[in-house]
Formats: C-alpha cells, structure tokens, sequence
C-alpha cells in the first residue's frame, strides 16, 4: 500500500501568512519558486464552517497548481492529519521568521 503524501505549507505574501494542505509540493520547473498542487481543505460535510478557510477555498477555487518564491517560504511539513486552513496577518513584531537565502549565479560580488 502506497502511502499518499501531505504537506502542510506556510508561505507569506501580501503582509499575510498562508498556511494550506497539498498533495504536491516540489522544486518545480521555473528556477526560485516552490511548485505547490492538489491542494486539500476540510470536509464538505462539516457542520462548523471556518469563515478563513472558506476565503481560502473561493481564492484557490480555479486553482490546479501555483508557485510560491523561495523567499516567501516559512516552512514546508510532511504531515500524517490534515488540520484547517487559514490565513493570518503578518506583524512581524516578535516573530522569529527568517527570509531562505536564495542562491543566484551573478558573478563575482563587488569587495567593498
């Protein structure tokens, strides 16, 4: 038996932090970004309606596969249970969170 893969994904964009439940997540083909698909949210058949997961649900609605910068990655966990969706705003007051350098062949840096 196969085991099926889930990713919980927190990414920043737009001074929000996004944290969304894929199926897919890999380097991708286009050079600096995440690849991010198959995108997961809660049961239809929930009573309890969480209004940021459903913002979420309308946003990515049209949505098969979209790419995250590498430097707007936070953090990228395989996971055994799906939790919810959310999204939150970003203070970034007392937050210890951290841009991922990215690497770009450029050259040689000006010594100054």
């Amino acid at each position: 038996m196969s085991k099926r893969h889930l990713f919980k994904v927190i990414f920043h964009n737009q001074g929000k932090v996004y944290e969304i439940y894929a199926r897919g997540v890999s380097q991708g083909s286009l050079f600096g970004f995440v690849e991010v698909d198959r995108i997961v949210f809660g049961e239809k058949s929930s009573v309890v309606v969480d209004p940021s997961e459903e913002s979420l649900k309308s946003e990515f609605s049209n949505v098969s596969r979209f790419y995250i910068p590498m430097h707007a990655v936070i953090r990228i966990d395989e996971v055994n249970k799906q939790g919810p969706a959310k999204v939150s705003e970003f203070t970034g007051k007392g937050a210890n969170v951290m841009t991922f350098p990215i690497y770009t062949h450029g050259g040689e840096e000006s010594k100054s």
